[in-house]
C-alpha cells in the first residue's frame, strides 16, 4: 500500500479499542483452543504493557463501561503518527508500494515495486507480519499463503472470524429491515457436545442474514458447527426482561379490535424489526396461541446457513500452524524467518483481544529476531 498502518487506522474507526481490562485469566480464556500458546505471549507483553507503550507515545488510555480500553480521544491516527515518528527516529526505513513475492533460489527476499522493478534483499533476520486475508483492500489479502506453502510451511486454511452469517431472509423482510439493529436481545446457542452459550447484547439484520457484536462473539463456534453439521441454529430471546409465563399471561389479555401487531407492541414491547423477525420465522397458525407465541418470543430459532465471505470478515482464523514455529515464533523450516500477528493460526473475539495478541506476538518475534541477527552476525 501507499502508507503504513492502514488496517490499524480502520481498527480505530468509531474508537480504537486497543485492549481490554479483563483479569489476566479471563483475558487468556478469550483465545479458546489457542489460549495456552497465546498466554505465553501475553505473559511477556500483556494489556498493561500495551497501555504503557501507548503512554510512551503520548497517548493516554481509559477503561470504558464495558471494560474495553480506548485512547482518551478514541482515535488511532495520533497513536500511529507517534509510533511511526519513533520508528523513523530509530533508523527504520519504510518502502511503500512494494509487493513481496517470496524468496529467490539463493534465499533472498523478492520484492516488486510500483514501477514493476524487482528487488532482491538478503537479510540477517526477517519478521513476516502479513496479516490474515480479511481486508484485501488494505493489503491483507492472504497471498502470502502460497509463498510459505511452496517452502514447505504448513498453513491452516484461512477462514472468516468475527463475521456475519447468511440466513436466507424473504425478500420482503430483507427489504424492510436490512441494516436495523436488534436490541436488547439474548442469544443462545446449544452445541452438539451439550454446551450452551448464552449472552445478551445486540446485532444487526443484514441483507443476507445477521452480523454485529453479539453475532461476532459466537462466530468461531458457529462457523465450526456449520462446517461440521451443514447449518447452525441460534435462539433469540426477544424479551429478555420477562419470563415466558409472565409473557404468556400478558399476551393472553383480550385483544379486542386491536391488530396482533398492536397487541404485541402494547403487551410485549415487540415492534419494528423484532416483530418482523417473529413474522418471518413463526407460522401464522401459531401466532394466535399466547403460550406458543410467548415461547417463540423467548427462544426464536434462526438457522444460519454459512459464514459470509472472508473479505467481509473483521478478522481471520487459520494461518501458520504453531507446530511450524518455535518458541520465538521462528519458522522451523526457515531459520531466521519469524512470524507475528494475525497470519498465525489463532483467533479471538472483538473487544481489544485481537490487537493485544498481535502486539504481544510481535514483541516475541521481534525480540527473537534481534537475538538471532546478533548471534549470527557475531558467528
Amino acid at each position: 500500500m501507499g502508507s503504513v498502518g492502514r488496517k490499524f487506522l480502520i481498527a480505530g474507526k468509531g474508537g480504537l479499542n486497543l485492549t481490554h481490562s479483563d483479569p489476566f485469566d479471563t483475558f487468556v480464556a478469550r483465545y479458546g483452543a489457542r489460549a495456552p500458546e497465546v498466554e505465553r505471549w501475553l505473559r511477556a507483553f500483556d494489556a498493561d504493557a500495551l497501555r504503557a507503550w501507548a503512554k510512551e507515545l503520548g497517548v493516554e488510555t481509559f477503561v470504558g463501561s464495558s471494560g474495553r480500553v480506548f485512547p482518551l480521544d478514541l482515535k488511532a491516527a495520533p497513536l500511529l503518527r507517534g509510533w511511526v515518528r519513533r520508528l523513523r527516529a530509530s533508523g527504520v526505513r519504510f518502502h511503500v508500494h512494494h509487493d513481496w513475492r517470496g524468496w529467490d533460489e539463493q534465499g533472498a527476499l523478492r520484492f516488486v515495486d510500483a514501477d514493476g522493478h524487482e528487488h532482491h534483499v538478503a537479510a540477517g533476520a526477517v519478521v513476516l507480519a502479513l496479516g490474515g486475508g480479511s481486508w484485501p483492500v488494505l493489503g491483507s489479502d492472504g497471498r502470502w499463503v502460497g509463498a510459505l506453502e511452496r517452502r514447505g510451511i504448513e498453513v491452516a486454511p484461512l477462514q472468516p472470524s468475527n463475521c456475519g452469517f447468511e440466513v436466507g431472509w424473504s425478500a420482503h423482510f430483507a427489504s424492510r429491515h436490512a441494516g436495523q439493529p436488534v436490541k436488547p436481545v439474548v442469544l443462545e446457542w446449544r452445541a452438539a457436545d451439550g454446551r450452551t452459550l448464552r449472552q445478551q447484547g445486540e446485532f444487526v439484520v443484514s441483507e443476507h442474514g445477521v452480523e454485529g457484536s453479539l453475532i461476532y462473539a459466537f462466530s468461531a463456534a458457529l462457523r465450526d458447527a456449520i462446517a461440521a453439521q451443514g447449518t447452525a441454529t441460534i435462539h433469540l430471546d426477544l424479551v429478555p426482561g420477562r419470563d415466558a409465563a409472565r409473557l404468556a399471561r400478558d399476551l393472553a389479555r383480550p385483544r379486542g379490535s386491536r391488530s396482533l401487531s398492536e397487541h404485541l407492541r402494547r403487551h410485549a414491547g415487540i415492534e419494528g424489526v423484532k416483530a418482523g423477525l417473529l413474522y418471518e420465522v413463526v407460522p401464522k397458525a401459531e401466532l394466535g396461541d399466547p403460550a406458543r407465541l410467548a415461547a417463540a418470543l423467548k427462544a426464536l430459532p434462526i438457522t444460519l446457513r454459512r459464514a459470509r465471505p472472508l473479505d467481509e470478515a473483521i478478522s481471520t482464523a487459520g494461518g501458520v500452524r504453531f507446530a511450524a514455529l518455535d518458541d520465538g515464533l521462528m519458522l522451523r523450516a526457515l531459520p531466521g524467518v519469524f512470524c507475528a500477528g494475525e497470519m498465525i493460526d489463532w483467533e479471538a473475539p472483538t473487544g481489544g483481544y485481537l490487537l493485544t495478541a498481535c502486539f504481544a506476538s510481535g514483541h516475541i518475534a521481534g525480540a527473537a529476531a534481534a537475538r538471532w541477527a546478533g548471534e549470527n552476525k557475531k558467528a
